[in-house]
C-alpha cells in the first residue's frame, strides 16, 4: 500500500513537473498566441518581486513551468522556500528566451502565490501555538489536483501533515461509526487493518465518546466542535493515553486557548481552503533582453 506522500528533493521535484505540465497545458494550449509576437532567438531577464510580507514558497513549481518551455532558462533565488520575505522584495531572477519568459510567467507566478499563500497563513498558526505542545495539522480540503503541492506548503510553513488522502490512513467519523454499529464495533475492525495504516484515529463529540473510544484501545482522538470547558476535561480523561486532536472551526481568534488546553494537534481546514494569494510581479529589464 502507498504510504503518506514523501518529499524528499526527488519526488519535490517529479511532483512540480507533473504539476507544471498540466497546468502549461491548460494556459499555452496549442501555442501562445501574443508570445509569437516576439523574435523567437531574443533571449531576456526579468526579475519576480512580491508586495507584501510573506513566507516563500513554491521554487520547485517555478523552475518546472519556466525549464518546460526552456530547458535552459537560468533561475537565482535571493529567498528560498521557507524563508520570510518583505514587501518590494526581489525573490527571483530567470533568464532564458523570452517566448518562453513570457509564456511560462503566469504559470509559474500562480503556483508561487498559492504555495506562497499556504505557507504564510500556516507560520501565522504556528506562530501562536509557540510555547505548546499542540502542532497545527492540515487537512484534505484542498484545491482538486494540487493537494500534495498546497501539503508541501503547510510544511514549508511550519504545519504539519494530516492523513494525505483515503488511502494512507483510518479515520472514523460519525457516520463511519454510525454504520458499524458502535464505536467499539468500528475500532474493532480497524485494528484488523492497522498494519496497513499509518495511524488509526476515531472522531468523537462528547465526553461519553471518548471514554468509549479510550475504553477500546482507540489512540489517536478527534475532539470534534468542543468548547473550551469540555476540551480541559478530555485532556484529563484521556490522562496521556490517546493523542488528542482539535477540529472544527478553528481561527486564529482563540487559536492559543485551545493550544494551552494541552491538546496535542489542531486541525484546520482554512489552511489550504480559504486562501488569499500573495501578490507577486514580474518585470522584464530593458527591451534589448539579454543577448
Amino acid at each position: 500500500m502507498k504510504k503518506s506522500f514523501n518529499f524528499s528533493a526527488e519526488a519535490l521535484d517529479q511532483l512540480a513537473q507533473a504539476d507544471a505540465a498540466r497546468a502549461l497545458a491548460e494556459d499555452v494550449g496549442a501555442g501562445d498566441l501574443t508570445a509569437a509576437l516576439i523574435d523567437p532567438t531574443r533571449q531576456a531577464r526579468a526579475q519576480v518581486l512580491v508586495r507584501e510580507s510573506a513566507v516563500v514558497c513554491g521554487s520547485a513549481w517555478v523552475q518546472a513551468a519556466f525549464r518546460q518551455l526552456d530547458p535552459q532558462a537560468q533561475l537565482v533565488w535571493q529567498v528560498k522556500d521557507g524563508e520570510r520575505c518583505e514587501a518590494n522584495q526581489v525573490v527571483f531572477e530567470v533568464q532564458g528566451q523570452a517566448r518562453a519568459l513570457l509564456s511560462a510567467e503566469r504559470t509559474a507566478l500562480n503556483f508561487l502565490q498559492l504555495l506562497s499563500a499556504v505557507a504564510s497563513k500556516t507560520a501565522a498558526y504556528v506562530a501562536l501555538v509557540k510555547g505548546t505542545q499542540a502542532r497545527i495539522v492540515d487537512t484534505r480540503k484542498t484545491l482538486p489536483g494540487l493537494r500534495l503541492a498546497q501539503k508541501y506548503a503547510v510544511l514549508t510553513g511550519g504545519g504539519t501533515n494530516h492523513r494525505v488522502g483515503l488511502y494512507d490512513a483510518v479515520l472514523i467519523k460519525e457516520n463511519h461509526i454510525a454504520a458499524a454499529g458502535g464505536i467499539a464495533q468500528v475500532l474493532q475492525r480497524a485494528a484488523q487493518v492497522a498494519a496497513q495504516a499509518d495511524f488509526v484515529e476515531i472522531e468523537v463529540e462528547t465526553l461519553d465518546q471518548l471514554a468509549q473510544a479510550l475504553d477500546a484501545g482507540a489512540r489517536m482522538v478527534l475532539l470534534d466542535n468542543m468548547d473550551l470547558a469540555t476540551l480541559k476535561e478530555a485532556v484529563r480523561i484521556n490522562a496521556g493515553r490517546a493523542i488528542l486532536e482539535i477540529s472544527g472551526g478553528v481561527t486564529l481568534d482563540g487559536l492559543r486557548a485551545l493550544a494551552e488546553t494541552g491538546v496535542d494537534r489542531i486541525s484546520i481546514g482554512t489552511l489550504t481552503k480559504n486562501v488569499q494569494a500573495i501578490d507577486f510581479s514580474m518585470r522584464f529589464e530593458a527591451q534589448q533582453g539579454v543577448q
